[in-house]
């Protein structure tokens, strides 16, 4: 229970010290934009150009129980802060009765890989599976690398919920 919610106060310090107006991000090296919530595991990664935006996070020295407490609460009070303001920074939900991550791609059990996200039209969780179950990917081969985001049109890989920006994500 206490790592849990360790990690969600390490991913509000994340969206706190970085730079986002009207929740939207963008790239310092193209100029392309998008929203947080679009951004999946790495928010701050661009899709078009794969640049890294993210700022340097200070460390937070954790000396004695109280550092940890007074960090809690200091967290605790941006988390009421982002929820009241609409954030969709859920790390987990209810699907079908069970707890599950949300945004964090995983071995599938009808295709290769499944993701859980939250559909913002219905505000319902919705599993999201991609990828061919016996096909390798080869990323590391520049060419086909290319070949993949053309022909899937990586450039606008379009909402979280479709197979098709989990798949460009991971090439």
């Amino acid at each position: 229970m206490v790592a849990r919610k360790i990690n969600t106060m390490i991913k509000l310090l994340d969206i706190l010290n970085e730079d986002i107006i009207n929740g939207e991000i963008e790239c310092e090296k193209c100029g392309w934009k998008w929203k947080v919530a679009d951004g999946g595991q790495e928010p701050y990664i661009c899709h078009k150009c794969d640049h890294d935006n993210s700022n340097q996070i200070e460390e937070y020295d954790v000396e004695n129980a109280d550092d940890i407490r007074e960090f809690v609460e200091f967290m605790e009070s941006y988390q009421d802060e982002l929820n009241e303001a609409d954030c969709d920074c859920l790390l987990e939900a209810k699907y079908q009765g069970r707890t599950v991550p949300l945004g964090k791609p995983m071995r599938g059990d009808s295709k290769k890989f499944k993701v859980y996200v939250k559909n913002p039209k219905t505000g319902k969780v919705v599993k999201v599976n991609f990828g061919a179950k016996g096909m390798n990917i080869k990323k590391n081969n520049p060419k086909r690398r290319k070949a993949f985001r053309a022909r899937h049109n990586c450039a606008n890989p379009g909402p979280r919920t479709k197979a098709r920006y989990w798949s460009c994500r991971k090439w």
